[in-house]
């Protein structure tokens, strides 16, 4: 019998524990912080919901907040910045907390179990990628417009990229236009699934562009900055995802027709858009699994509580068929995929965002499939009650879902890894 040696390939994949990558643990100086939000969303964004839930029914018009609403969110909102739990997912610390990727990403994990959370310490999505593109990108003048009300809590944005005739799961893929005629960009084009432009709070939009279609194919984006308000922006309703239009906040679809701004509103520089979007969508995408780890511990939280307080056949629910082992199945995902987000925030700390690329596109891959699954469990072991409204589950397979569409379907990242794989053979 013919033996083969077998010789490890090199890759940059390793066990090593002299490897920073290796070390996952919290930093001893955020722990009081970590522990300080969540007691926040226990005592104060909880019973805050509940509240907030109530002043909103029987509004009129389903794509607005109550007034009530909004002032029990901004007492929320006040005291989470008088008690100095508000933008967690800045790492400068001039502009935010200082926190590292890694720190924050226990932090999200607790946000991601209340929906409110997030919004109520001023750390939700699309905010947090667009604030961290103004911060990092912005000129003074635009930071001083735009970044500041943001960072304060004043006003809501968007990210405009994905559109409805190409394929958006490729960046460089964007068939809006602009133009420069004098000493203004002319935008025209359509857009669809732009997230939270339905809120009657959002003032800024970041639009992906087209504005040098011979130039290399990385070097044709231009990101603009939009006011909601210009000329031209042109809301033609909202996508509905799953049967519902997530009001008042929305996915909505877009036209933009003849839109005119200034020269100056420009982003980073001409044909900068896809180098922007890579900047933006990393963090955003590891934030998205961050808060998506949370998710699947409420769902795993909600799964057992049934299994254990109802009964068929004679016996608790958790021990009937093969739920135990479910149960067990959905433990061990969740400790996988909390590893697995920690150190691709890790990697992002001690690597930089670009090259901690393979890593963010391994979460993003495989946190929302698995989280999804998850809920579904849960979902399921719940009965009929799962999908209706006295859960939260059906909403929050929903959120989960789509989660694996949004900053790049599946697929796409799961290309990026493997491409990366093979580039060490």
């Amino acid at each position: 019998m013919t033996k083969h040696t077998y010789i490890p390939r090199t890759t940059n994949y390793t066990l090593n524990p002299g490897d920073e990558l290796n070390d996952l643990r919290m930093s001893d100086q955020v722990r009081p912080l970590y522990d300080h939000v969540r007691k926040f969303i226990r005592d104060t964004v909880e019973p805050m919901s509940i509240e907030f839930a109530k002043a909103g029914e029987g509004k009129q018009d389903r794509w607005s907040f109550t007034p009530k609403q909004l002032e029990v969110l901004e007492v929320a909102k006040n005291k989470a910045k008088k008690e100095g739990l508000w933008n967690f997912f800045l790492p400068d610390d001039e502009t935010g907390q200082g926190l590292k990727n890694l720190d924050y990403a226990y932090i999200a994990s607790e946000l991601g179990k209340s929906p409110l959370a997030s919004e109520t310490m001023n750390c939700s999505a699309p905010d947090t990628g667009n604030m961290e593109v103004l911060e990092r990108v912005g000129t003074k003048e635009q930071k001083e417009k735009w970044l500041k009300p943001l960072m304060n809590g004043e006003i809501r944005s968007a990210y405009v990229m994905t559109e409805p005739n190409v394929a958006s799961s490729d960046a460089k893929n964007i068939s809006t236009t602009a133009k420069l005629v004098g000493d203004e960009w002319v935008i025209n084009g359509e857009k669809y699934y732009i997230s939270g432009v339905g809120d009657p709070r959002c003032k800024i939009l970041i639009v992906m562009v087209k504005t040098n279609p011979d130039a290399a194919p990385s070097k044709q984006q231009s990101q603009i900055l939009v006011p909601r308000d210009t000329p031209g922006v042109e809301v033609l309703g909202p996508m509905y995802v799953f049967g519902q239009d997530h009001a008042p906040r929305g996915h909505m679809h877009m036209r933009f027709n003849n839109v005119r701004v200034p020269k100056e509103n420009m982003l980073l520089g001409e044909g900068r858009g896809f180098e922007i979007s890579q900047l933006r969508l990393g963090p955003g995408r590891i934030h998205h699994c961050m808060r998506t780890i949370g998710k699947a511990e409420k769902a795993l939280d909600l799964m057992v509580q049934r299994g254990l307080t109802r009964e068929a056949f004679g016996k608790k629910i958790a021990h009937l068929g093969g739920n135990m082992q479910i149960i067990a199945q959905a433990r061990c995902e969740i400790e996988a995929m909390r590893l697995m987000v920690l150190k691709a925030a890790k990697a992002m700390d001690v690597l930089g965002n670009k090259e901690a690329r393979v890593w963010v596109s391994m979460v993003k891959a495989m946190v929302p499939e698995r989280a999804c699954k998850i809920i579904d469990q849960s979902i399921q072991m719940h009965g009929a009650t799962g999908i209706s409204h006295w859960t939260p589950l059906a909403e929050m397979y929903q959120d989960v879902r789509h989660l694996r569409f949004a900053d790049g379907p599946d697929e796409v990242h799961w290309m990026v890894v493997g491409r990366h794989e093979l580039s060490m053979a």
